[in-house]
């Protein structure tokens, strides 16, 4: 394989040149999980050569967040879907714990798993511009790569440009192709179930099944 000349170590095709694979880490609640998640994921690994899997993570249901489903059912959803597809993985890591993990808590864990890739986490702008308050973010910028998703109107560039921290950090930053996009909406997904509505063909068929036969969601 060619790789490009005098490449930005801190670019994706710098990362090829370090002839190690990259684990993406897709973090969220999954709650449920909609085909939205998987297509994107799908999208970041058929433009990215360099991106071996997407590992995603949901979070511990200790996270505060209204309406959170059990661990267990959020992850087996997941599996369900991600067993089917040689590029997904699913992690309990977080799950297993007994408080909600920081980032970087998480991204430590899952280096130590897999010594032989380099983890990157994938985030959005909504979380581009908050992630400065995160916890241990100074370490988590300087540790790890962040693939970031623009989302909506939003710029990546613009986004570092106006905040000191990131605009110091701007190396670990690095916006993914401008093709690649999801309108997941989970909170859209409940809304419908609650309301009596199909959700069908908003998620796979393994999810959309797994959800009537355990009556999650207050399906009738």
């Amino acid at each position: 394989m060619q790789h490009k000349k005098n490449v930005p170590k801190w670019t994706l095709e710098g990362i090829i040149m370090e002839e190690k694979k990259i684990l993406a880490i897709f973090g969220g609640s999954f709650n449920p999980p909609l085909n939205s998640h998987f297509s994107l994921a799908q999208q970041i690994i058929n433009e990215y050569e360099a991106i071996e899997k997407i590992i995603f993570v949901p979070v511990n249901s200790k996270y505060q967040k209204d309406g959170l489903l059990e661990n267990h059912h959020r992850y087996n959803m997941l599996k369900l879907v991600c067993d089917k597809n040689e590029s997904f993985l699913v992690s309990d890591i977080e799950l297993k714990q007994t408080r909600q993990l920081y980032t970087i808590e998480t991204l430590e864990l899952l280096q130590k798993q897999y010594p032989d890739n380099i983890i990157c986490f994938i985030i959005g702008t909504d979380n581009l511009k908050e992630i400065s308050s995160w916890g241990c973010a100074e370490k988590l910028v300087s540790n790890f790569k962040i693939l970031v998703l623009e989302r909506s109107e939003d710029k990546v560039e613009d986004i570092i440009n106006n905040n000191e921290f990131l605009l110091k950090n701007k190396s670990s930053f690095v916006k993914l192709k401008e093709s690649i996009r999801s309108n997941a909406s989970s909170s859209f997904a409940r809304e419908k179930i609650k309301n009596g509505k199909s959700i069908r063909y908003l998620t796979p068929d393994e999810v959309y099944f797994y959800i009537k036969e355990n009556n999650l969601y207050n399906t009738k």
